[in-house]
C-alpha cells in the first residue's frame, strides 16, 4: 500500500530519518540548540519534531522553536500536541499558532499531567489521543487549510505503561489510525525483536500506515537510569548492559559502547525495511552523527539503495 499524500509530503522518501528536540528554556540553551540543528541539517532529515511539556508547560517555547526552525532552517517541523488539561478552544488556538508558524504536521499525544496538577487530565476536553486526532481532522475541515495536516501518534513496542492488556492496547492504536492518523512513531526501545513483533501485530490488526522506530543511544549510565525512570517499562537487554559494564565506568568508553549498540540497532532495522528511524537527540548532535558514520552514510539520502526513488505526491 502506498503512503498517503500527507505522509509523502512529510517523509519525502522511505526510509525516513528524523530528529526530536525539546524547547530550550534559556537564551544560551536556545543558541546551543540552534548550532545542533544546523549541524544535523547536513544529514538531510525528513523532518524534525519538537516536544511539548507536561500539561502544555512549554507551549509557547514549542511554538517559538517551531517558528524559528521553519523560518531559518526550512526543515519540515512536527510539533507535539497533547490532550492533557486543554479545552477545545485552547487546542484550536495551539493548532492555529502551529499552522501560522509554518508547521503542516503534528504529533498527537495523550500526554502527561504536570506534577503540580495531577488532575489536569480530568479538566481537559479529551482523555485519549484518538479523540484528539478526530478533533484535529474536524478542525482542519472547518479551517479549510487546502491540504490535510500529517498527524502522527505514539506506539509502544513493549507495551503502554498504563495498559497491561496488550490486546486492548492494539485496539486503541487501531482506533487512533482510523480516527485519521497517518503514521506511528514508537517510544524508544533497545530490543529490535520487540519492534519487529510490534510491527507484525500492527499489520495483522490491519494497520498499514508507516511505523517509525524511536532510537535513543545510551551515552551515560546516569542518562540510562533517567530513561528507565521516564520510559515506563523499556527493556534494557543483557547485551547492552554487558557492553556498558565492559567500559568499567569510563565515560568516553560508555558513550562509545552506547553509540555502537544504537548503530547496530539501526543497521538491523534498515536491513529489515523499517519505514523510518526517529532519533531522540536530547538536543545534542554527536551521537546521531556518529551513528550515521557507523552506518556508512553521509546523509539520509545515502540510506536509499540506487533503485529506490523518492516518493512524489
Amino acid at each position: 500500500m502506498s503512503s498517503p499524500p500527507a505522509v509523502t509530503r512529510l517523509f519525502g522518501r522511505v526510509p525516513s530519518f528524523s530528529f526530536e528536540f525539546f524547547p530550550p528554556r534559556s537564551e544560551a540553551a536556545a543558541e546551543a540548540l540552534h548550532c545542533v540543528i544546523c549541524d544535523l541539517q547536513e544529514l538531510s532529515p525528513s523532518f524534525v519534531s519538537v516536544t511539548y511539556g507536561a500539561g502544555g508547560s512549554s507551549r509557547e517555547l514549542t511554538r517559538a522553536l517551531v517558528e524559528r526552525i521553519q523560518r531559518e532552517r526550512h526543515i519540515p517541523t512536527v510539533p507535539h500536541i497533547t490532550c492533557i488539561g486543554h479545552s477545545r478552544e485552547e487546542i484550536e488556538a495551539i493548532l492555529e499558532n502551529y499552522v501560522k508558524a509554518g508547521a503542516r504536521a503534528v504529533l498527537a499525544l495523550k500526554g502527561d499531567p504536570p506534577r503540580s496538577c495531577a488532575d489536569a487530565l480530568k479538566r481537559g476536553a479529551f482523555e485519549h489521543a484518538a479523540e484528539l486526532v478526530r478533533f484535529i481532522r474536524r478542525w482542519e475541515e472547518r479551517r479549510r487549510l487546502g491540504s490535510p495536516l500529517t498527524i502522527g501518534v505514539a506506539g509502544f513496542c513493549e507495551g503502554h505503561p498504563a495498559e497491561p492488556n496488550r490486546l486492548k492496547e492494539m485496539d486503541y492504536l487501531k482506533e487512533k489510525m482510523e480516527a485519521g492518523a497517518n503514521y506511528i512513531c514508537t517510544q524508544l526501545f533497545f530490543d529490535n525483536h520487540a519492534f519487529f513483533d510490534f510491527r507484525e501485530r500492527c499489520r495483522m490488526a490491519g494497520i498499514t500506515q508507516p511505523i517509525l522506530a524511536g532510537i535513543m543511544p545510551v551515552t551515560s549510565v546516569s542518562g540510562m537510569r533517567r530513561m528507565a525512570e521516564l520510559s515506563g517499562g523499556t527493556n534494557f537487554p543483557a547485551r547492552l548492559l554487558k557492553a556498558l559494564r565492559r567500559a568499567r565506568g569510563d565515560a568516553a568508553a560508555i558513550e562509545k559502547a552506547g553509540i555502537h549498540y544504537a548503530s547496530s540497532q539501526c543497521a538491523e532495522l534498515l536491513d529489515n525495511e523499517v519505514d523510518g528511524i526517529h532519533f531522540y537527540t536530547l538536543n545534542k548532535s554527536r551521537a546521531t552523527r556518529e551513528i550515521y558514520r557507523n552506518l556508512g552514510i553521509r546523509s539520509s539520502h545515502d540510506a536509499n539503495s540506487p533503485q529506490d526513488q523518492p516518493l512524489t505526491p
